[in-house]
């Protein structure tokens, strides 16, 4: 298989372009291999199933499959937060496994950040790591209604305010100057990372732990103990699919997630007198409670990167390169840049990139292993994919190795979420989902009140 120019990934994304070394692929399979456990997958989930089993039991014979390159997809391109907080509802896992063990997930979110940390701390991976926890601005009454909301709903699931809690103008100022900002909540269970160095950094620490990773091979069909590949055949004792967004493109899939687009722009560095002004922490990041809300970091070379979501996928190709631009989405972040943040208003735009989440019918992550037939998966994130691939991979760990530990009986593992409708309906769905909180977002911004209409929506984006 010929190898894609190094542009072709470095073009994915502002952290893909800035990786120090080449982005060559490694070796891929030729013919066949046999592993303990063959990994489908070299992005986050994958590699810390591949990461924390190599930990746990140093001689198995672990591979990585990967159809790109350790970070092409999601783990390479998304906002760099290593954020708290459940991959799904309250309430849908509540109804089957009790408030109680909703309570322990959330709690194992916050603590998963500081587990990052202390990996990235061991295996001295440059990545910026910075705990400087997240902020949500409410910038109009609709947004702080939204805020206050979200605000009771912590206090009623039993999170204090060492959790979330509202600042108050001092607090606010000292974190970040936003003058219009009429109410804002802040958790300390967030951390800014540059996701592909953070991913690129994994691959590098399971190779030397002993895992083969094979790049530029592309699995074609997943099977228990057997992935067929474009170029060879690989047999396991136990498969891991770990593909996230484009598990949609394996035979029998496609409507196990919706791909919605997430899109990202980046400034060029804004220089010390704009940063100043800001008065925007190192590590803290920022995001606003609009329907299509923006999230967005002060990254480690003084950028901001800001983010949101509004890009439709193509209806005869869900996952395709076109659909990582889109203009609309990039005047709309260009426009947050310049209403948030006006000091940095006429800042140069260097980057604009995207890439497709997996968004499961119910929005709730699933971490699934049949122990008879060593066969596992985990996805669905919804956009907590670094914090959630992690737990994902700690779990499917203990899962292969048959641990009985807290991991295992969290309310994602085996938790079922019916496949979205087939299309057209899916891609309707999405394009509603679009139109109908792009056109509240403009109502509310315009008017100072709520718009009413959102619940059309609400069977595709609230859980179920």
């Amino acid at each position: 298989m010929i190898a894609a120019p190094q542009q072709h990934y470095r073009a994915r994304s502002l952290w893909l372009d800035q990786i120090g070394e080449p982005l060559a692929p490694r070796l891929g399979l030729s013919g066949e291999a046999h592993f303990d456990v063959a990994i489908v997958g070299a992005g986050f989930t994958g590699l810390w199933t591949a990461y924390y089993l190599k930990r746990s039991q140093p001689d198995a014979r672990i591979g990585v499959v990967e159809r790109e390159i350790a970070g092409f997809g999601a783990s390479g391109r998304n906002g760099g937060w290593a954020s708290g907080g459940i991959a799904g509802s309250w309430s849908t896992y509540e109804r089957h496994h009790g408030r109680d063990a909703v309570r322990r997930a959330e709690q194992e979110t916050y603590s998963t950040v500081d587990e990052i940390g202390r990996v990235v701390e061991r295996e001295k991976i440059d990545c910026g790591f910075d705990k400087g926890g997240s902020l949500t601005l409410a910038m109009t009454a609709p947004q702080e209604s939204r805020a206050r909301a979200r605000l009771d709903a912590a206090r009623r699931h039993g999170l204090g305010a060492d959790d979330l809690r509202a600042l108050d103008r001092g607090e606010l100022d000292r974190l970040v100057n936003v003058p219009a900002c009429r109410l804002a909540l802040y958790t300390p269970h967030c951390a800014r990372v540059d996701p592909a160095r953070l991913v690129r950094g994994l691959a590098d620490a399971c190779e030397r732990a002993g895992v083969v990773i094979l790049e530029r091979t592309e699995a074609i069909e997943l099977a228990p103990r057997r992935v067929r590949c474009r170029n060879g055949l690989v047999t396991a004792d136990h498969v891991i699919r770990a593909t996230e967004s484009y598990t949609t493109q394996l035979p029998g899939e496609r409507l196990r997630y919706l791909p919605l687009y997430s899109l990202m722009i980046a400034t060029a560095p804004l220089s010390d007198t704009i940063w100043n002004d800001l008065g925007w922490q190192e590590g803290l990041t920022i995001r606003d409670e609009r329907h299509l809300f923006f999230y967005a970091q002060r990254t480690t070379d003084g950028r901001i990167a800001i983010g949101g979501r509004g890009a439709p996928y193509r209806l005869d190709r869900p996952i395709d390169e076109t659909s990582e631009r889109n203009r609309g989405v990039y005047e709309r972040l260009r426009a947050t840049i310049r209403r948030h943040f006006p000091q940095a208003g006429d800042a140069v735009v260097t980057h604009h990139w995207g890439g497709p989440l997996a968004v499961p019918r119910d929005w709730c992550m699933s971490v699934h292993y049949e122990p008879s037939t060593g066969f596992g998966w985990a996805g669905g994130y919804s956009g907590h994919g670094v914090v959630a691939a992690n737990i994902a991979g700690r779990t499917l760990a203990d899962l292969v190795l048959r641990r009985e530990s807290d991991l295992v009986s969290l309310p994602w593992v085996g938790h079922g979420s019916r496949r979205w409708e087939p299309e057209p309906l899916r891609y309707l769905a999405s394009q509603a989902i679009v139109n109908v909180l792009a056109a509240a977002d403009r109502y509310e911004d315009r008017s100072d009140r709520p718009a009413r209409w959102t619940w059309a929506v609400a069977p595709f984006t609230q859980p179920s």
